[in-house]
């Protein structure tokens, strides 16, 4: 489509009125097959797993917040990484991955597939000198996740992009956490974007997606081949409830941002408190390339609780506000413990996250309500 902001693509992209019966919305195609006028003769889709009216507008709208030429949508953000791994990756080759990631990403990469004879290698991407020495000949795949779960430590996008194309290894950047409002690293020479739509992009915490966004026409016909073999693909219904949630991405990040920067500021003066981890502060090691790179920080935020892990413990199961849950990126906020919940995976490993780690997915209530839960908690 023409080159309209952000909010107009979010909106509009893929998204144009439904031609047979001008609905405005796109509808929700709930069909596994369609009529075929002769064999092979169709218009555009011949069984839902391979494509869906729904799901096409879906990755055309994801493809256009991105920047990218294709979009490709998945049942979960972990589906989406199966299919890149299957895809691009073969045994003998290598993945180097940052030290600070999902908890998932790292059993899939250490517990699944490194049985299959795909080694990864887990190196701080925040020290491009460590991220240069640790690339072997037989890497094929750069990981980033930008700013990283649950650390929130970020990579130099542009840098190590570079420093993979000259090696002819492609770049993946996770931007779940940043989400195409607040960080497009096509823009900055990534090769292959990933989100888990179920959180910011869906943004309303009742659906569950992946997605991989990308320009090159080669990869992309891998991709989708896998995609379609492979069959981790969502549903019309999933696909409508991320494409209704595209809609209000920007004017939801917008909030998300301010509140979370609001919250780490109170934070940093409660003596609850040891260190808070927000990109948005000044005192964040790296806020010069979080301003740099991205356009808002988003609404993560994660603190060491003074206590440790029982103070840690405490502060979680007395927020009113912050549901105790798993996940992250809905309208409402969420607090947990990383070592306990969505890191538990990583226990024991060199990824092991501080045990009084909280992490807070700040949402968009009415901040002064957020700031007094926390404070009540936190007494």
């Amino acid at each position: 489509m023409p080159d309209y902001g952000f909010s107009t693509r979010a909106i509009h992209a893929g998204q144009e009125p439904d031609s047979a019966t001008g609905a405005v919305i796109v509808p929700i195609y709930q069909t596994s097959t369609f009529a075929q006028e002769a064999v092979g003769v169709h218009k555009g889709y011949d069984y839902a797993r391979s494509g869906n009216p729904t799901r096409t507008a879906l990755e055309t709208a994801l493809a256009a917040l991105e920047g990218g030429r294709h979009g490709l949508a998945f049942a979960s953000g972990l589906g989406a990484e199966t299919t890149v791994v299957l895809a691009l990756l073969k045994a003998g080759d290598h993945v180097l991955c940052g030290d600070d990631v999902y908890g998932g990403t790292y059993r899939l990469f250490k517990r699944v597939f490194e049985d299959k004879g795909i080694q990864t290698s887990f190196v701080d991407t925040r020290d491009l000198g460590k991220v240069e020495a640790a690339i072997r000949p037989e890497t094929r795949l750069i990981w980033l996740e930008t700013p990283t779960n649950p650390m929130l430590k970020l990579a130099d996008i542009a840098a190590i992009a570079a420093l993979g194309r000259a090696r002819s290894v492609l770049t993946v950047v996770d931007n779940t956490f940043a989400s195409p409002a607040c960080q497009r690293p096509l823009e900055l020479g990534a090769d292959i974007v990933l989100h888990s739509t179920t959180k910011y992009i869906g943004g309303h915490s009742d659906v569950v997606g992946g997605a991989l966004i990308l320009n090159d026409d080669s990869v992309a016909e891998r991709l989708r081949y896998v995609q379609n073999a492979a069959g981790a693909v969502p549903g019309a219904f999933d696909s409508w409830l991320v494409l209704r949630g595209l809609k209000t991405l920007a004017l939801r990040m917008k909030q998300h941002g301010e509140n979370a920067l609001a919250v780490a500021r109170f934070l940093q003066g409660n003596p609850a408190v040891e260190q808070v981890i927000y990109p948005g502060l000044p005192e964040h090691p790296q806020h010069e390339l979080a301003r740099r790179q991205m356009h808002g920080f988003s609404g993560m935020v994660s603190f060491i609780a003074s206590g440790g892990e029982k103070a840690a413990q405490k502060i979680v199961s007395r927020t009113r506000l912050f549901t105790l849950a798993e996940s992250l990126g809905g309208v409402e906020s969420l607090i947990e413990l990383p070592a306990a919940m969505t890191h538990a995976s990583v226990a024991g490993s060199p990824l092991e996250v501080p045990a009084g780690l909280v992490r807070l997915s700040v949402g968009i209530e009415d901040v002064d309500d957020l700031l007094a839960d926390l404070d009540q908690a936190l007494d």
